[in-house]
C-alpha cells in the first residue's frame, strides 16, 4: 500500500538530525546488533540484516524514546512525577528510566496486557513506579492516563507523539547505518502510533534518501496505513490484540506528520504471517521474538515476494521479545499456515474397512500434522487432516489427489473458524461407537511414521476414533476407538502384544465416559 506523499517540506530534517545525534539513549541503552539472519536469506533470495532491538535491557527498543524525554525534564517536573500510557514496552522504557532518573511514575496498561510485561514494568521500576490497568487498548488506557494526570499534576511522557521520543527511537536508524554502510534497498519497521518509524526515517531519509522506508501493520490494527490513505489521522473502533504493542487506535500528530512525508509503502500482514515471521527469527537466531516484535519481518517477507531484490540487502527491525510464553501454543500451531507449510483439509472418506489406508496411501510422502475423525454415520467419514507441505502449490496437489481418489476434500488452510475452534471440537458423541474400547498408543516421530503405525496394526476391528497431533516431539501420541465385541477380547489381546508399539488402555477414563461414549 504506497503512501500519499505530502508536497510540503515541513519536516525540518536538520532539527531531527541534531535531536537524534544528540539524543541521551545510551545511558540505559545499547547499542543493538545488526546481525544477518542466514536461513531467510537463502529462502528470500537476499540478504536480511536484523535490527536486534529484542536485545536491550527491557527486550524492546522503548527505553530509547523515554529515557530521552525524561533526561531532558528539569528537575522540579521530575520531582513532580510523570505518568505514561502504554501496552508494556514503552511502560518499562519508563519505569527503567524513573529507576535511573530517581523519580516516580505512574504507568497505566491496558487490562488486556501480557502478564510478562506488567511483571516487568513492577520489577524494572521497583517501588518508585505505580501501575493501573485500564482499558481494552492503547487508547483507552491513554484516556485513563490523561484523567489521572490530570488529578495528581503528573508530567505525561507519550510513548509515540512527542519530538523527544522520536528522535530517541531515531538513534536506531543512526546505528543501522553506520553499522551497514553498504547499499541498502529497504528498511521495514512495525507501526502502531508511529514513532519507531517516524524517527528511523527522519534520519535515514536526511543521511540516505534512497533508502525505501516501509512500515508494518496488521489488518485489524492499520491505523496509519488507512490515515496515509485518507490523508487525515482516522480513528479506528476496534484494534486486534495479537500485536498488543501496536494496537494503537489513532496515530499521534507528529507521526502522521513523518511519515506522511517520509515513509515510502506500507504493509499489510495477518496473523498466521506474524507466527510464521516468528519461526523464521527463532530459527535463525533461537530467541522468541513478541507479535509486535516480528512484525517487520513478516511485512518483509511479503514485499520481497512481491519485489525483485535478488542479490540486495534489506533490514528488518526485531523491535521487541516481550513474550507471553502462554502464546508460544498459538503461534506455533499458526506458523505452518502463515509460512504455507500446512494444509488444513476436511476429507469424506467411505465408511468402509481399508478406507483409512487408501487415504493415507495418497498422503505418502508427506508429514501429517494432525489427524482427527469420529464415527458418525453409516455412509460417510468425516476427516479433520493437517499436512505438511512445500507452498501453496503442493497443497493443492494434495487436495487434487485425493479427488482423483474420489474423495471429497474441502479445503480449510485459511479459515479462521476451523483453525482455532473445529480443529479441537471433531469428535464428540457418537451412537453408533458400540463395543468401543479407546487406546492410546505410542511411536518414534519421523516422516511417514503415522502411515507405517496404520499399515502395521491392520486390524479386524472397524476404527471409530482417531485423534493425532505432530506436537514435534520425539515421540508421536495417538488416540484410537476400536470396535471390539466382548467375544474377541482374546484375539484383540493377542494383537496388542504383536503390534509392536506401547499402549494404555483408556476405556474406563472418565473424561472419555463422559465426553465420547454415545448416548442412548
Amino acid at each position: 500500500m504506497p503512501a500519499p506523499q505530502n508536497p510540503q517540506h515541513s519536516p525540518k530534517y536538520t532539527d531531527y538530525l541534531k535531536k537524534i545525534l544528540t539524543a541521551r539513549v545510551y545511558d540505559v541503552a545499547r547499542e543493538t546488533e545488526l546481525e544477518r539472519a542466514s536461513q531467510l536469506s537463502t529462502r528470500l533470495g537476499c540478504t536480511v540484516l536484523l535490527k536486534r532491538e529484542d536485545n536491550q535491557p527491557v527486550f524492546s527498543f522503548k527505553l530509547r524514546g523515554a529515557y530521552n524525554k525524561m533526561v531532558q525534564l528539569s528537575q522540579a517536573e521530575r520531582d513532580r512525577g510523570v505518568i505514561a500510557a502504554s501496552a508494556g514496552n514503552h511502560a518499562q522504557g519508563v519505569a527503567l528510566a524513573a529507576a535511573k532518573l530517581g523519580c516516580r511514575a505512574l504507568i497505566v496498561m491496558p487490562v488486556t496486557t501480557p502478564q510478562v510485561k506488567v511483571d516487568a514494568v513492577r520489577s524494572f521500576g521497583g517501588e518508585a513506579v505505580e501501575v493501573v490497568l485500564s482499558g481494552d487498548s492503547y487508547s483507552d488506557a491513554k484516556q485513563r492516563a490523561d484523567e489521572l494526570g490530570a488529578e495528581r499534576s503528573l508530567i505525561f511522557v507519550h510513548p509515540f507523539d512527542d519530538p523527544d521520543v522520536i528522535a530517541g527511537q531515531g538513534t536506531i536508524g543512526m546505528e543501522i547505518l553506520r553499522q551497514h554502510q553498504g547499499p541498502i534497498r529497504a528498511i521495514f519497521v512495525a507501526v502502531g502510533g508511529g514513532g519507531l518509524i517516524s524517527g528511523i526515517a527522519a534520519y535515514v531519509k536526511a543521511v540516505r534518501p534512497d533508502i525505501q522506508i516501509i512500515g508494518v501493520q496488521m489488518i485489524d490494527s492499520d491505523a496509519m496505513a488507512r490515515s496515509l490513505v485518507a490523508g487525515r489521522r482516522v480513528t479506528l473502533k476496534d484494534v486486534g490484540l495479537f500485536s498488543d504493542g501496536t494496537a494503537v487506535k489513532t496515530v499521534g500528530k507528529e507521526t502522521f506528520r513523518l511519515c506522511r512525508q517520509l515513509v515510502d509503502h506500507m504493509v499489510l500482514v495477518d496473523a498466521d504471517a506474524v507466527c510464521a515471521a516468528i519461526k523464521d527469527v527463532f530459527q535463525d537466531t533461537r530467541s522468541i521474538l513478541e507479535p509486535a516484535g516480528a512484525l517487520a519481518i513478516a511485512g518483509m517477507k511479503h514485499w520481497v515476494a512481491e519485489h525483485e531484490c535478488t542479490g540486495q540487502t534489506v533490514v528488518a527491525v526485531a523491535c521487541g521479545a516481550n513474550m507471553n510464553f502462554d502464546r508460544l501454543r498459538f503461534v506455533a500451531e499458526r506458523a505452518e499456515v502463515g509460512e504455507a507449510r500446512e494444509a488444513v483439509l476436511a476429507v469424506t472418506i467411505p465408511e468402509a474397512r481399508g478406507s483409512f489406508r487408501r487415504f493415507c496411501a495418497v498422503l505418502d510422502g508427506h508429514s501429517v500434522t494432525e489427524f482427527n475423525y469420529r464415527i458418525a454415520d453409516t455412509g460417510d467419514a468425516h476427516i479433520f487432516v493437517g499436512v505438511t507441505i512445500g507452498n501453496r502449490d503442493d497443497g493443492a496437489a494434495i487436495v487434487k489427489s485425493l479427488q482423483s481418489e474420489r474423495f471429497s476434500v474441502l479445503d480449510l488452510t485459511d479459515d479462521d473458524l476451523a483453525k482455532q475452534h473445529l480443529r479441537h471440537m471433531v469428535g464428540g458423541r457418537s451412537a453408533r461407537a458400540n463395543d468401543e474400547l479407546l487406546y492410546r498408543f505410542e511411536f518414534p516421530e519421523r516422516p511417514g511414521a503415522l502411515l507405517r503405525f496404520l499399515s502395521a496394526m491392520s486390524p479386524n476391528w472397524n476404527i471409530s476414533l482417531f485423534h493425532y497431533r505432530n506436537e514435534g516431539a520425539d515421540y508421536g501420541r495417538i488416540l484410537v476407538g476400536l470396535q471390539v465385541p466382548v467375544t474377541d477380547t482374546k484375539a484383540f489381546r493377542s494383537f496388542l502384544g504383536q503390534l509392536g508399539y506401547p499402549w494404555s488402555d483408556e476405556s474406563a477414563n472418565p473424561a472419555y465416559r463422559l465426553f465420547l461414549i454415545g448416548g442412548e
